[in-house]
């Protein structure tokens, strides 16, 4: 067994060659990433990055293992975490790493006596004894030919697997092989285009079948449902759908296809079909017909086949532009469906205008395969910055009569003053109840400004534009009248507030100006009187993000986390929040109300010891025009804070308060003013939209 051992002991120095980031450090040790970032700066002999970049520095974890042993900081490590730092550690790629893991913990939960006979014998016995039951498990739940027939089984892989099936002991082998996942997925965000778990529970809704199936995936006696989506990511679209017996999963990137059919192996119990290849070049399904495509296309492709594909008996509405890859994908999935079946594709706004496409949306209206156009609020899916749509179509059964009205939604306005993630429930059920009514009866509700179904003949124009706004009846002006008259009373009371709030008449001191020691915010922060730490908007978890906007305005946080493998720091009552870029003399003190939010790139965050700093008073005297000039630098185009050069006067914590009271009050009063300002501007905007439209007279 010489040459078994000797790949073993190389396996083993590759493995203790590892890297760890700082974040993966502090999750080591149980703390923050600040106390690492502290631990760096003092102590000396804090391992030295061996990779990585120089603001996102790697450290050797044998070396960082070490290390904190010695200084006894090693905290206890979960098994999940110890799971993973053996995923990301793997010679050959976290994805290889995950595939295999993720086949072991498909036999631990299908073959459970067979995996324990199996861990009962050595790493390199397990090895050999593994492959033919593996194969077997593979090939029951994804059927001949499935694309993880090359799974590699060496020796030196085996204590990864057994790692994992202690996790699946813990957690479930489903479970735990989501949470490998989704440390994967978090750590490397910029290498996917994640679908969100809300909107891919949305769109599989508007899937479903009329009454829909309400028991659980692939039950027992469960009429046939075969689902389809040909561009699956991770399958996060598939494993939202409920009662499939039969999923057919396709991806262009092989990693993705093979994590894609583990998933959803582990998920259910459904049939999972799984194909590596491009779906419109090579459609691995294309003898297949199913109940249900979902989709989420990749946006704005011009290299999607046009040339080659000219001739596609696909294009049964129009032959696609170059600059229409979408509608390519339209048609892909309605060439999969059986008559009546239904599709859901997550789509950019352009393609329900782009006067390229007009004549292919034409057709889809006049044959009835288009039912539904819905506009989501930003944020719904990446790119987060535009409102995508979702486009619900139908395999029309010959001889059918088409509908003679399409179904547009628009649900910005349900996300218009709140954080999408809490809005996002009334999201779904408003989507989902108009899709059912109309489905039902071909008729919907109207819903001002929401909801309405538009007769085809009035969309076949020369634009043939589907964009749900242009098409709605606006919402009732500001609610209409009743609405503004209670707009007119809180403005009333507001501006009642504010003149109440004003502030005295300046007066001079008594015995002239005196100007006490000075000192700055990075002597404090190293003399420890307060905490300075960059926003990223980013980091683990669903805390939502305070962005620069909503300083400047005063609002609640508006932003969404981008998903990162750092632990993020959460705003905490009496921090200070100043942004770094705009040169504007700004800083917000954090109350209960924006407690718990992440800050956003472009802001500072300052926490002050309370024994030793009053936050008003240091809010107070960041936000002084002279004090912000001095620490700011100009580039060509932008004007930058440097935090840390902003001074403020040394003054004992008793004086400190009274200056804090006063800022306080100034803070009130601006915050009146604000809401004066936003009212003001409400009742003016109402009372023009009311006279326009009839809802409000002149008189």
């Amino acid at each position: 067994m010489p040459e078994e051992n000797a790949a073993a002991e190389n396996a083993a120095a590759e493995v203790t060659a590892a890297e760890v980031t700082a974040a993966e450090v502090a999750r080591l040790a149980g703390v923050g990433r600040a106390a690492v970032s502290n631990w760096r700066r003092r102590h000396a002999d804090f391992p030295k990055p061996v990779g990585g970049t120089e603001t996102s520095p790697s450290f050797s974890l044998d070396e960082v293992e070490h290390w904190l042993r010695a200084q006894g900081k090693l905290a206890e490590v979960p098994l999940r975490e110890r799971v993973w730092q053996q995923i990301a550690a793997h010679p050959g790629g976290a994805v290889v790493a995950l595939v295999q893991a993720g086949g072991a913990l498909l036999v631990v939960r299908d073959r459970p006596a067979d995996w324990l006979e199996l861990t009962a014998v050595s790493d390199a016995r397990m090895a050999t004894l593994l492959r033919p039951v593996l194969d077997q498990v593979l090939g029951a739940r994804l059927g001949p030919g499935h694309t993880l027939a090359e799974i590699p089984l060496r020796p030196a892989a085996m204590p990864l697997l057994r790692a994992a099936a202690e996790l699946a002991a813990e957690l479930g082998a489903r479970q735990a092989f989501e949470f490998l996942l989704g440390r994967h997925l978090d750590a490397n965000p910029r290498q996917y285009t994640l679908t969100p778990d809300g909107l891919a529970g949305l769109m599989a809704a508007l899937a479903e079948p009329s009454g829909a199936r309400t028991g659980s995936t692939g039950a027992a006696g469960a009429a046939p449902f075969k689902v389809l989506d040909p561009a699956c990511g991770t399958g996060t679209l598939l494993r939202a759908v409920r009662g499939a017996t039969a999923l057919y999963a396709q991806d262009s990137t092989p990693e993705l296809a093979a994590l894609a059919a583990l998933r959803l192996a582990l998920n259910g119990t459904p049939q999972v079909r799984a194909a590596a290849a491009d779906s419109l070049r090579a459609d691995a399904f294309a003898q297949d017909t199913v109940d249900a495509v979902l989709c989420h296309p990749p946006f704005n492709e011009r290299a999607w086949g046009h040339e080659e594909l000219a001739y596609d008996p696909r294009w049964e509405y129009g032959f696609p532009a170059r600059t229409e890859s979408e509608l390519a994908w339209v048609q892909h999935a309605l060439a999969h469906l059986r008559e009546g079946g239904t599709a859901v594709l997550l789509m950019p706004p352009a393609v329900a205008a782009r006067r390229s496409g007009r004549r292919i949306r034409a057709d889809l209206l006049r044959r009835g395969a288009l039912r539904a156009v819905v506009a989501l609020p930003a944020g719904a899916a990446p790119p987060y910055g535009i409102p995508l749509h979702l486009w619900v179509l139908r395999r029309p059964a010959p001889h059918a009569a088409p509908p003679a009205g399409l179904l547009l939604i628009d649900t910005a306005a349900l996300a218009a003053d709140d954080r999408l993630r809490s809005a996002w429930p009334a999201v779904h059920e408003a989507v989902q109840d108009a899709w059912s009514a109309y489905d039902r009866t071909g008729s919907v509700a109207r819903a001002p400004g929401v909801s309405r179904v538009v007769p085809v003949i009035e969309l076949l124009d020369d634009d043939v534009d589907l964009t749900p706004a242009r098409h709605l009846p606006p919402p009732t002006a500001g609610g209409g009248p009743a609405e503004l008259t209670a707009v007119r009373e809180r403005l009333g009371e507001t501006l009642g507030r504010a003149a109440r709030l004003t502030p005295p008449a300046a007066a001079a001191p008594a015995g002239g100006t005196v100007r006490p020691p000075m000192t700055t915010v990075g002597e404090l922060a190293r003399a420890g009187a307060l905490e300075l730490h960059t926003g990223t908007g980013g980091g683990t978890g669903s805390a939502p993000v305070l962005t620069e906007q909503d300083v400047y305005t005063g609002s609640g946080p508006s932003g969404t986390l981008a998903p990162t493998a750092d632990e993020p720091v959460l705003t905490a009552p009496g921090d200070v929040l100043v942004p770094l870029v705009g040169g504007a003399a700004i800083a917000r003190v954090v109350d209960e109300a924006t407690a718990g939010a992440v800050p956003g790139r472009g802001l500072a965050l300052l926490r002050p010891d309370p024994d030793a700093l009053d936050p008003w008073f240091l809010a107070g005297f960041l936000r002084g025009t002279a004090n912000t000039r001095r620490a700011s630098s100009h580039a060509s185009t932008a004007t930058r804070l440097d935090v840390r050069r902003l001074r403020l006067p040394r003054l004992p914590l008793a004086q400190q308060q009274g200056y804090g009271l006063r800022f306080q009050a100034l803070a009130e009063f601006e915050d009146a003013l604000r809401l004066a300002g936003r009212l003001g501007e409400q009742l003016v905007q109402g009372f023009h939209d009311g006279l326009s439209d009839g809802t409000v007279t002149p008189e």
